[in-house]
């Protein structure tokens, strides 16, 4: 069964974090969410293309909307049309990302099929995204705008009229792109499935966002807003969908903001606890202490993250959930990642209803995904069991007989199990390595 990201404690610890406004001070009073707030959510966003993130509370709505007048751009043939850019298996077993596009024309849907191509094969050279790219579906949505390019392109005095309603100079902040929240469900819906959703805003200039926590009144967890031709806002949505996906917490803090006050975070990639603690507890992410990590270093507890200074720590140094200065997750990260893709996906497919009759000399068939070009992945394991008892014999087969496996006959039913198991030696913790298994049980008669 797919399952579809939902608000989680780490997603809501981000939506009441504390406010950063534009002057960089820190607010003392934790923001409400947007349930609270009517019409205000909060966002991420990265002041500095190669710098720490920030948190602000935003209009849900935008000023720059198109007009619904605009009846010759509602019309245009290409208004709403999905494409698929990747399609890897059945939407109940992939987790499925909606790319739509802002500030083009009609006539430039063509340009921005191939931003929104170049956009995700960007973030799939990232780390886990590339080792698990065949756990998503992509699909691009297009909406034709009015005017090419976005509001706030290159000053805040321009404005232009689009069909999300993309500006720069949101909360009068320059490198914020915010967008009508429900002007983009009203095109996410269109894709056959929504988790997530990235707008690939036309423009050449930095700036992105990303939105939240926003399951509970949209039906997906987030919005990643992004420039199509800078290089450096992919990193916007590639951090982005880390908070939805493995329910990262930001590594970064706030000068001035003191001492983490609470209770040990859910997030995987922040902890109370120092390194000592930590391996004498097994916690968190112990079982990776003192090895040498992607973002440079080694993995240890370092003091500050989750927006506080002191009580709290991070793995490594530094990661691209501290700063867009990188483009690596640490290894806890990654791990948390891979956990995230198997809480919304499914490796392995049948390819027979489950809940259809089967006797011994009917053939049942699965799909294994093939799940991408990463370096040290290996292909899910397959086995096959009867009764719970493994047919060896049957091992890595994607299509049995179950008189074959050793399924007797006669009136009493039997069950013929397949498993996929991630065997990747990024996952080291127990509770990860079984979350990355899925099965898929027949009945079967005589």
């Amino acid at each position: 069964m797919h399952i579809r990201i939902r608000g989680t404690a780490a997603a809501t610890a981000l939506a009441l974090s504390a406010l950063l406004p534009a002057t960089g001070t820190v607010a003392a009073a934790e923001a409400p969410t947007a349930s609270q707030e009517s019409g205000r959510v909060g966002v991420e966003y990265f002041p500095d293309p190669a710098g720490e993130g920030a948190r602000t509370r935003v209009p849900a709505a935008s000023p720059h909307t198109q007009q619904p007048a605009d009846s010759r751009q509602r019309t245009a043939a290409q208004d709403g049309e999905v494409v698929p850019i990747a399609e890897t298996g059945p939407t109940a077993d992939r987790l499925d990302v909606t790319i739509i596009g802002d500030g083009y024309t009609a006539a430039q849907q063509e340009d921005f099929l191939t931003d929104a191509r170049a956009k995700w094969d960007a973030v799939t050279d990232i780390e886990p995204y590339k080792s698990y790219e065949g756990l998503f579906n992509v699909w691009a949505v297009q909406a034709a705008s009015q005017d090419s390019g976005i509001t706030g392109d290159p000053t805040q005095d321009v404005t232009r009229n689009t069909a999300l309603g993309s500006y720069f100079f949101c909360d009068e902040i320059e490198r914020l792109i915010c967008v009508d929240l429900d002007k983009t469900k009203s095109y996410a819906d269109k894709a056959p499935a929504t988790d997530l959703v990235i707008v690939v805003s036309n423009s050449t200039k930095y700036g992105g966002a990303g939105y939240s926590g926003l399951a509970g009144d949209y039906g997906y967890d987030g919005v990643s807003t992004l420039s199509s031709d800078n290089a450096q806002s992919t990193l916007i949505a590639a951090h982005e969908m880390a908070h939805s996906i493995g329910l990262l917490a930001d590594e970064y803090q706030y000068d001035g903001y003191g001492a983490y006050p609470g209770d040990e975070p859910a997030a995987a990639n922040v902890s109370k606890l120092t390194a000592d603690r930590m391996a004498a507890q097994g916690a968190k992410w112990a079982d990776w202490l003192g090895e040498t990590d992607p973002s440079g270093g080694v993995v240890d507890t370092f003091e500050g993250g989750d927006y506080y200074e002191y009580g709290i720590y991070r793995p490594t140094a530094n990661s691209i959930m501290r700063s867009l200065n990188t483009d690596q997750f640490n290894l806890p990260g990654r791990e948390a990642m891979i956990a995230g893709f198997y809480r919304s996906a499914n490796a392995l497919t049948p390819l027979r209803n489950t809940a259809t009759k089967a006797t011994r000399f009917t053939r049942l068939s699965v799909e294994v995904a093939d799940l991408g070009t990463g370096t040290g992945l290996s292909r899910p394991q397959l086995r096959w069991y009867v009764d719970g008892r493994e047919a060896k014999q049957a091992r890595g087969r994607t299509s049995v007989v179950p008189a074959a496996l050793g399924v007797p006959s006669g009136r009493r039913a039997h069950t013929v199990t397949a498993t996929a198991t991630d065997m990747t030696m990024a996952v080291r913790s127990a509770g990860v390595r079984g979350v990355t298994s899925n099965s898929v049980t027949w009945t079967v008669k005589g």
